[in-house]
């Protein structure tokens, strides 16, 4: 098998969703493995955080790279990152199925290509 360094990170801005899912610990890991499973990825394990008073991280470390979702419920906001290499995962499967589980009232998506080797800036570098 060959790997490539290109690949897509998909991230997601979810507001208006409700407080009992967002901190949800059990059900979040849940809906991230789903995504993955969806997005034909392959998950190599799973951590989370539930914080105190509220709020739950939950990292996917895919064979393909990672998803992960932070959520603030008193806020009724959750991140979304889904950074996947190679062609074949469809990260738009992934948040299409966190976005219907958490049913937000607004998000706002953002797609970026990564690892083309087009250097628009670099630090550095000699």
């Amino acid at each position: 098998m060959e790997y490539t360094t290109e690949g897509t990170h998909d991230i997601a801005d979810l507001w208006g969703c409700s407080f009992s899912i967002l901190n949800d610990e059990k059900r979040l890991t849940a809906y991230i493995k789903e995504a993955a499973a969806k997005a034909g990825a392959t998950v190599l394990s799973v951590q989370s955080h539930r914080f105190d008073p509220q709020g739950v991280t939950v990292l996917a470390m895919l064979s393909e790279s990672h998803m992960s979702i932070h959520t603030y419920p008193e806020k009724g906001f959750c991140g979304i990152d889904c950074y996947t290499c190679g062609a074949s995962i469809d990260s738009g499967e992934a948040v299409a199925h966190l976005k219907a589980c958490l049913a937000p009232s607004g998000m706002q998506r953002r797609l970026l290509k990564r690892g083309g080797g087009d250097i628009i800036e670099s630090e550095g570098v000699s």
